[in-house]
């Protein structure tokens, strides 16, 4: 006698399969196509093999060249100086609010979340109000005439903050979800042996929810290479271009003015992929491998 398929699972998993394929896997793998080409987004690619990938590693006079470097600094900058900020600071407000003398936790836990749920243009313009250089109220306030968004290093500060602003709550919550599992039993052991809060945390807390802080230290670093929104909105990619990142450029290229270059931006797409591929899982090699 035959055994009967089920297709239930297939029924629940099919859709979302389906959605994957269509806007992940046929985007990608024509994205990968497409570097290997010369289009405008109208005409027919013409393939031309490696040539794009030359171009911007190793041709020094071309202006695509200068902008993958370019771009990739910046990025590199902003993905140096957030990721140990968006890991350390939502971990330790986490750990404060698991104090007992702590009160109103869900109202804090609510005041730091709900940034991260209001878009980044009506935020962006919020923060640009507050440091316009005549009208803003840092300014004002205390008496400064700092051009904030034309001016290093306050136009990476101007990027920073409002990427902190949006970006704290989100990892925040999943620490919070993380520490509240932990088995109490474990904390008053540690405190009858005589542990302190530092000898706790380093010793039960973070042994304790290390694939959380896996899965966030992967997650936020892919994040921040894919940066965009943030020095667009705050700086427009200035002065000189400072913190004009990857991601703007591979935009302005397959759709700023003009003629499209998708072929070049597809190319400066794939190895920003590549990138983040071989650092998230060098990141996740490392502390996985700590972990045990």
């Amino acid at each position: 006698m035959k055994k009967k398929v089920n297709l239930k699972p297939i029924l629940y998993i099919g859709p979302h399969l389906l959605l994957f394929f269509v806007f992940i896997c046929l985007p990608t793998v024509y994205g990968i196509y497409a570097s290997f080409t010369k289009w405008n987004l109208i005409g027919d690619p013409q393939w031309v093999g490696l040539e794009n990938y030359k171009t911007l590693l190793f041709d020094q006079s071309s202006t695509f060249h200068f902008q993958f470097t370019n771009g990739l600094k910046n990025t590199l900058l902003y993905v140096v100086l957030m990721v140990p900020l968006l890991i350390l600071i939502p971990l330790l407000i986490s750990v404060a609010l698991e104090n007992k003398k702590v009160r109103f936790k869900s109202v804090f836990q609510g005041i730091l979340y709900i940034p991260g749920l209001v878009s980044i243009s009506a935020a962006a313009l919020i923060w640009s109000l507050m440091f316009h250089s005549k009208l803003g109220i840092a300014n004002n306030l205390f008496g400064l005439s700092i051009s904030w968004a034309s001016e290093q290093p306050f136009a990476w500060f101007l990027v920073i903050i409002v990427s902190l602003w949006g970006g704290i709550g989100g990892n925040m919550i999943i620490y919070r979800a993380a520490i509240a599992g932990i088995s109490p039993d474990l904390y008053e052991s540690a405190e009858i042996d005589g542990a302190g809060s530092f000898r706790k945390f380093l010793n039960i807390t973070l042994p304790s929810i290390k694939f959380p802080l896996i899965y966030t230290l992967v997650m936020t670093t892919a994040g921040c290479f894919n940066v965009f929104a943030q020095p667009l909105m705050m700086t427009k990619g200035g002065p000189k271009q400072s913190t004009h990142v990857l991601m703007m450029y591979i935009r302005t290229l397959a759709f700023g003015h003009g003629e499209s270059i998708a072929g070049m931006a597809s190319a400066m797409a794939v190895l920003l992929g590549l990138i983040i591929l071989v650092i998230s899982g060098f990141q996740y090699y490392v502390m996985n491998k700590n972990a045990e």
